[in-house]
């Protein structure tokens, strides 16, 4: 089930395997509530047992565990679901391949006509962004919080926001509606995974 609140990090291109479990397995310490495997650098064979480790982290921590784009790696695997952008496969094949109880989210970007289609279409989450400069993705589309505060009262499901978060920005997202923050370099870019984490997790509580 995906939550309803929390930190939604996403994982770094990170070479070292043993390195890359060890930051998730510290983020899933400090209360990571979701864990997103992208990896841009491994082919998707030498994906598949990194997935399985952390598969098997996240059941340790009973966090939501999440493949970036590949459907067929996050069935082989059997993930919890999906993330998929505009250029990736549709929410129909993924559900189609992945079944009912597959969580599937979709990226908007900066459009609400895209997230009317995803929750047409049946997905189970909405990511919003970039709202803040953004190292990994530096030429997104700008999102406003006042975008999230339509997407909280037009649409039922969990909102994400992306895109430069840090915990000293992010509350502020939090007030305009959005129920989840996903973050990469802000949870395993410098410091201690876990500790930032914690700092995240700390936002949902005030």
């Amino acid at each position: 089930m995906f939550p309803k609140a929390g930190l939604y990090a996403i994982t770094k291109n990170e070479k070292n395997d043993q390195k890359l479990l060890t930051q998730i397995e510290a983020a899933l310490m400090g209360g990571a509530h979701v864990i997103q495997y992208r990896d841009k650098i491994r082919t998707l064979a030498q994906q598949r047992p990194i997935a399985t480790a952390i598969k098997n982290l996240c059941a340790q921590y009973a966090a939501t565990f999440i493949i970036n784009d590949h459907i067929e790696l996050a069935l082989s695997v059997d993930a919890h679901g999906v993330h998929l952008g505009v250029n990736d496969n549709s929410i129909t094949t993924a559900r189609a391949k992945l079944g009912h109880k597959a969580i599937i989210g979709i990226s908007c970007y900066n459009s609400l006509k895209r997230a009317e289609t995803a929750c047409q279409q049946g997905a189970n989450y909405i990511a919003f962004g970039r709202f803040f400069s953004s190292h990994n993705k530096p030429n997104a589309a700008q999102a406003s919080p006042a975008l999230l505060a339509t997407a909280n009262k037009k649409y039922k499901l969990p909102i994400v926001a992306i895109g430069g978060i840090t915990p000293e920005n992010g509350l502020s997202l939090l007030t305009s509606g959005a129920h989840l923050l996903a973050a990469i370099d802000s949870v395993f870019g410098s410091g201690d995974p876990k500790s930032n984490a914690k700092k995240f997790v700390s936002l949902f509580h005030k």
